[in-house]
C-alpha cells in the first residue's frame, strides 16, 4: 500500500503541474487578448475558455491537494482528543471527504450524459460543445474520488495493522502539523 500512495503522489505532483500550465495558458490567452484590443483585434471566447479552464484545473488539482494534506481541516475536536482517539478523527475525515467526492463525480455524469445526448453547445460566439469541458471537469473529479478512496482504503489499512506511521503519511496530520 505504500507504494501506491507513493504513487499517487506522483502522479499528482504531475496532475498538478498540467493543471497549472492551462491555468498559464489560460492568462497568457486573456492577456494577449487585452493587449490586441488595443489594435483593435480580439480572439474571442477567452472568458469561456477561462471558465473551462478554471473548473478543470480545480477538479483535477483537488487530488493533488489532498494527496499533499492541504485541504482545510477544521481540528478543534482533534487537537483536544488524545494520541489513540486522533486517528479515528483522521478516519472520518478522509471518509466524509471521499464519500463527498463520488457523489460529486457520480452526480456530474448526467450532465455529461444530457450534454452529449442533446449536442449542447454553449451559448456563446464559440459555441464549444460542451461534452468536450464537461468531460475533462468530470475526469478530475472521478480522479479526485479514486485518490480519496485510495487513500480512505490506505488509512484503514494502516490502522487494522496498527502501523501508525503508514497512517500518518496516507491521511495523518503528523505530530509536527
Amino acid at each position: 500500500m505504500p507504494s501506491l500512495i507513493s504513487r499517487l503522489h506522483q502522479l499528482n505532483d504531475w496532475v498538478a503541474l498540467a493543471a497549472g500550465f492551462v491555468l498559464l495558458a489560460s492568462v497568457l490567452s486573456t492577456l494577449f487578448d487585452i493587449v490586441a484590443r488595443q489594435f483593435q483585434m480580439s480572439l474571442g471566447g477567452t472568458d469561456e475558455l477561462s471558465g473551462y479552464a478554471m473548473a478543470i484545473a480545480t477538479s483535477w488539482g483537488m487530488a493533488y491537494t489532498l494527496t499533499n494534506k492541504a485541504h482545510v481541516r477544521i481540528d478543534v475536536i482533534r487537537a483536544q482528543a488524545s494520541d489513540r482517539i486522533r486517528p479515528l478523527f483522521d478516519c472520518l475525515s478522509i471518509t466524509a471527504l471521499a464519500g463527498t467526492a463520488l457523489f460529486i463525480a457520480v452526480k456530474a455524469w448526467p450532465v455529461l450524459e444530457k450534454s452529449i445526448r442533446n449536442n449542447s453547445t454553449a451559448n456563446t460566439t464559440l459555441e464549444t460543445p460542451l461534452w468536450i469541458p464537461q468531460s475533462l471537469w468530470i475526469i478530475g473529479w472521478a480522479w479526485f474520488a479514486f485518490t480519496a478512496v485510495v487513500l480512505t482504503a490506505s488509512a484503514f489499512w494502516s490502522l487494522m495493522k496498527r502501523d501508525l506511521d503508514a497512517f500518518d503519511a496516507s491521511v495523518g496530520m503528523g505530530e509536527s502539523e
